[in-house]
């Protein structure tokens, strides 16, 4: 059953707090249209961090789609306690080129920046519209000219950080 008042639903926003309690982030599956509706989530729990999935699924591809996602993601992204996920841009762009990859990671960036950015690939589930290796080299690619540091943070530092990857190899 479909629930458009989820984030708005008493329990889970109980729920949530939760996470909090362990220093734990929450990852965000949205659509543009719920894009504002995840902006009062975040401001709603300052303290939580929030990571976009898919950054944002842009799944309307046409030019009013596409700056209906640009300008919720660019007030989303106005949330310090969020960070973004460049993931899966393939599910939505099936004819994907390197030029329609870029135009998404871009604005991602131009919004978040790359100290709130990171790549992943979502396989295998984006396996049905490319190899892992057209994914990352696309990515590569794509931010090719961005200083080293910063692209240290988009394909690794960010993910270790966020998901406290360093701090569950120290628990072991």
């Amino acid at each position: 059953m479909e629930r458009g008042d989820l984030i708005d639903d008493p329990t889970w926003r109980s729920n949530l707090t939760r996470l909090g309690d362990h220093d734990l982030s929450f990852d965000l599956m949205i659509f543009p249209n719920q894009l504002s509706d995840a902006g009062r989530l975040a401001d709603a729990f300052g303290n939580q961090t929030f990571i976009l999935n898919h950054c944002g699924s842009p799944i309307d591809r046409d030019p009013d789609g596409m700056a209906h996602w640009r300008k919720g993601l660019r007030a989303l992204a106005e949330r310090p306690n969020i960070v973004i996920k460049i993931s899966d841009l393939v599910a939505y762009d099936h004819d994907w080129t390197l030029d329609s990859l870029g135009a998404v990671v871009h604005h991602c960036l131009d919004c978040f920046g790359p100290e709130r950015s990171m790549f992943a690939s979502d396989f295998p589930v984006a396996g049905l519209h490319a190899s892992f290796d057209e994914i990352f080299d696309s990515f590569k690619t794509i931010v090719a000219d961005f200083a080293t540091d910063e692209q240290a943070l988009l394909f690794e530092g960010n993910a270790r950080r966020v998901y406290r990857m360093d701090a569950a190899s120290d628990a072991k």
